[in-house]
């Protein structure tokens, strides 16, 4: 009877641990083998910049925007407009109702170019009316803007939608900024006004 009990103990023990190198799957070695392919042939059809079949293929150029205009050439006031004002004056130049007064129409932009000169190099604090609506609020200064930037947004919103006033100079602008040492907006259509009467 002895015997038997050991020979069922010896059946129920584990085989002794032992080292072994097991390979890696077949699997996951062609995953990765085709992984490593792709992106090599990835990176020689993606080249040169010219092809735009692989994502976004822009240079820094291009995503640097336009250039600053030369001296003397010609300002898109349009495009000025677009990116300065057409947020809050709308792209149609009527403004929001009761929030932000309308350039299509207004006296303030087809009237003396002195004060418009001097409302987009200071801006505007306060009530004031236009086309017979009055409206509170604040319009931020654009002095940061040249002289020629500022004319050719001058001159495209009098000349824009039922406006058919006439050019404004950069000369205004740099003159109107010369002979003001003026830090605060206008307090309101009162001081515009008042600045129209000297």
């Amino acid at each position: 009877m002895q015997p038997s009990n050991d020979r069922q103990a010896q059946q129920r023990e584990h085989a002794d641990p032992e080292e072994a190198i097991r390979p890696m799957p077949l699997l996951a070695v062609g995953v990765t083998l085709a992984m490593v392919v792709f992106g090599v042939l990835y990176i020689f059809w993606s080249e040169p910049l010219e092809g735009s079949r692989f994502g976004d293929q822009r240079t820094v150029t291009d995503l640097a925007g336009p250039a600053a205009p030369a001296a003397g050439a010609a300002v898109d006031g349009k495009a000025l407009f677009a990116a300065q004002c057409a947020a809050c004056h709308q792209a149609t130049g009527k403004g929001l109702p009761g929030v932000f007064p309308p350039l299509d129409g207004s006296e303030w932009v087809h009237g003396d170019t002195r004060v418009l000169a001097n409302i987009l190099l200071h801006g505007i604090n306060g009530e004031i009316t236009v086309a017979g609506t009055k409206y509170q609020g604040s319009m931020p200064a654009f002095s940061q803007l040249s002289d020629d930037e500022l004319a050719g947004v001058a001159t495209y919103i009098r000349s824009s939608w039922s406006n058919k006033a006439e050019a404004v100079t950069a000369e205004l602008f740099a003159k109107e900024r010369a002979a003001s040492d003026r830090k605060t907006p206008f307090e309101g259509g009162a001081a515009l006004q008042a600045l129209s009467a000297q």
